[in-house]
């Protein structure tokens, strides 16, 4: 392993589209959404441990969720979790462990990667991310993954690329687009050069900044007026300072759909960013009529392709339902149709609007 390759995990999200699972206090990426006996986060820290040493993987997270952390993260240093003030998207969360990287280690290649991403074929995924820190370390570059689209799925950013080789595995991004209606999702896969975007982003630390210098100047600036506190004492007080400053954007969209060093690796590792109910019914094991469940006492009578999560104390029935999304909490019960999966972060809305913040 590479004493330079470095991991960040960001791991600040609410995972709003897996309520009433996924809480404001205890969010997706903490909770065993498929049954595995493993949280999402947990699953990510292993698979990375794979590819830098464990004292090279950072956790950024909302300050709320330090302890979850170090719960599910037995042994992490507390150096090691960068705790975020607020919640200002991806761009100030990669500056952050950028700057604090550049600080300590001027020759730093980064992943920076979702806490809550599925990865099934980890070897393979091993491969392509080495494949990736490989080619920043000989060229100022920005890569990202792109998957190869099963569906037109409505729900995921697309990547377009030049499908000419620029190195080998490796193409040039043309355009990036956010979340496609389902005509546009469509035409994107029969065109044959846009893959889904993982997400998942390498780089050197160095031409990162260089980026966020060039195209969040706001952001660079805020965070190299304090630069000298990273890894210090004043830190955590630097950060409060930095953070109010920020503008609550994507480094997809502030960074990443600007610049023109930007390449993809086309990849294929069982990947799904796992956002939804219906892409946990898609990777979960299911019985003869298409039903995923987790619960131990569930009883399916003439019921189908259905996503059932319920706790394992509760009997639960189920007749007649065809599609359906059914997750029993202590205190909520939701049936929604699959299909109205993207709709179910408006209904959590509507929640709040009707009875607080409570059910949240």
């Amino acid at each position: 392993m590479n004493k330079h390759h470095y991991v960040a995990i960001m791991a600040g999200g609410i995972g709003s589209r897996f309520w009433p699972m996924s809480r404001t206090d205890y969010p997706k990426q903490f909770l065993d959404i498929l049954g595995t006996g493993k949280t999402l986060i947990q699953q990510t820290y292993e698979r990375y441990h794979k590819l830098v040493p464990l004292e090279n993987i950072y956790i950024v997270t909302a300050q709320e969720y330090v302890t979850i952390v170090k719960e599910q993260i037995p042994g992490i240093a507390d150096e090691n979790i960068l705790a975020e003030p607020s919640r200002k998207n991806t761009a100030p969360c990669i500056a952050y462990i950028a700057f604090k990287l550049l600080n300590k280690d001027p020759d730093a290649l980064m992943i920076a990667a979702p806490a809550d991403n599925l990865i099934l074929e980890t070897d393979e995924f091993v491969k392509t991310a080495k494949k990736a820190l490989d080619f920043v370390d000989s060229i100022n570059a920005l890569v990202t993954i792109g998957i190869k689209p099963t569906y037109p799925n409505t729900g995921y950013g697309y990547i377009q690329y030049d499908t000419t080789e620029a190195a080998p595995d490796l193409y040039k991004v043309k355009t990036f687009t956010e979340k496609p209606n389902e005509e546009l999702a469509k035409t994107f896969i029969a065109s044959g050069d846009f893959l889904w975007n993982a997400g998942i982003f390498t780089w050197k630390v160095k031409n990162i900044l260089s980026a966020f210098e060039k195209y969040l100047p706001e952001i660079y600036e805020a965070f190299a007026s304090e630069k000298d506190k990273f890894n210090t004492a004043e830190e955590k007080e630097a950060i409060e300072t930095i953070y109010p400053q920020c503008t609550n954007i994507s480094v997809d969209f502030g960074v990443m759909e600007k610049a023109d060093n930007v390449y993809l690796i086309p990849a294929s590792f069982g990947w799904s960013d796992l956002g939804t109910w219906n892409s946990a019914w898609e990777n979960k094991e299911k019985d003869y009529f298409g039903n995923a469940v987790v619960g131990k006492k569930v009883m399916a009578v003439d019921a189908k392709n259905c996503i059932v999560h319920v706790p394992d104390n509760k009997l639960v029935l189920l007749q007649g339902l065809d599609e359906f999304i059914v997750v029993d909490t202590k205190d909520v019960l939701l049936i929604c149709k699959k299909d109205k999966e993207q709709e179910i972060k408006d209904y959590v809305a509507e929640v709040k609007r009707n009875m607080g913040e409570k059910y949240l």
